[in-house]
């Protein structure tokens, strides 16, 4: 099994695993944070097949902007209740703390023995594919071949954005005349 098909079944087991938090978590905090990991997840995926663009747009958007505005809601919607903050699993926190250090063990031993040479950005001969999904390659796709579209794409949600703006303020002052 190669280390991409490893990568890819430990961040979709734990893909899966956030998304039956989110729905399963009684909690809404704890929905957000298997939310959370979903979307860290699938950045990772992303990253294992070299779309390096998307992966960072997805941290972002989804996990910085999305994320922040889930908090914002859920700190609204009060979930201010006294939790029992004792420990129901006493050696948990020895138990993590071992995990912890052997993958960062192992992270230095490959970093120390060149045992990255299945990632193409950390080899000595970075594949053609490599560069397919950087931001580079990427920019100059949209600019060059889809300049049009992307044009079209930021008039229509301008025009989008004025006329919400436009439809909001003429109920306000609709309302305020009644």
């Amino acid at each position: 099994m190669t280390a991409e098909a490893v990568i890819f079944v430990l961040m979709g087991v734990t893909a899966l695993a956030g998304a039956i938090t989110v729905v399963m978590a009684r909690n809404p905090v704890y929905s957000g944070l298997g939310l959370l990991g979903t979307m860290l997840s699938l950045a990772v995926i992303y990253v294992a097949q070299l779309a390096h663009f998307v992966a960072a747009i997805q941290v972002i958007v989804y996990a910085g902007a999305v994320m922040t505005l889930f908090l914002f809601v859920i700190m609204m919607i009060g979930v201010d209740v006294a939790e029992d903050t004792s420990e129901n699993l006493p050696r948990q926190r020895v138990v993590v703390g071992v995990v912890a250090a052997a993958v960062v063990a192992f992270a230095v031993y490959l970093g120390v023995s060149g045992g990255f040479e299945w990632v193409p950005a950390g080899s000595r001969q970075p594949a053609a594919e490599a560069s397919i999904g950087t931001v580079q390659a990427i920019g100059e796709e949209l600019f060059a071949n889809w300049v049009l579209a992307f044009e079209v794409t930021a008039l229509l949600l301008t025009v989008a954005a004025a006329g919400a703006i436009a439809l909001a303020y003429f109920r306000r002052r609709r309302a305020v005349r009644e």
